[in-house]
């Protein structure tokens, strides 16, 4: 019983903490003057990806790399599939013509270019890993 209970007080406590996020990513970029889809993208992105990145570097570390590619990998599809299809799901999502053009074209993009990397060399090495930086560094310069 009380297994059940922690898991109940942990989704409680990761509810919370998501709403304190999203609420101060909101006054954030009314402050700065940024798109709240700007903020969404970068902040809320950069908070809630920490937990993978942590598994990810420790299975890295671990040489478990199947571990951290699954990782980044089954993450990215429940974000897409499961996140969004819940969230229309309670309310249908807008989409700005930004993110129908530009950002999921990205997001296609990045995935194809994970994808051939995997499948040509069999692995992620230091000079590609060195190029998704760069890539998202740039994307990040652009989108600012």
């Amino acid at each position: 019983m009380s297994m059940y209970l922690s898991a109940l007080a942990g989704f409680v406590l990761l509810f919370g903490g998501g709403e304190f996020l999203v609420r101060g990513a909101v006054m954030v970029s009314r402050r700065l003057g940024l798109s709240p889809l700007l903020i969404g993208m970068t902040v809320v992105a950069w908070c809630t990806s920490a937990p993978e990145l942590v598994v990810s570097l420790g299975a890295a570390l671990e040489g478990r790399s199947d571990i951290a590619v699954g990782n980044v990998v089954g993450s990215n599809i429940f974000n897409i599939l499961g996140i969004l299809g819940i969230t229309a799901l309670v309310r249908p999502i807008g989409i700005a013509e930004q993110i129908a053009s530009v950002d999921s074209g990205v997001m296609v993009g990045v995935s194809l270019l994970l994808a051939v990397t995997l499948l040509w060399r069999g692995r992620i090495g230091r000079p590609v890993a060195g190029l998704f930086l760069v890539g998202y560094a740039a994307y990040l310069v652009v989108m600012f």
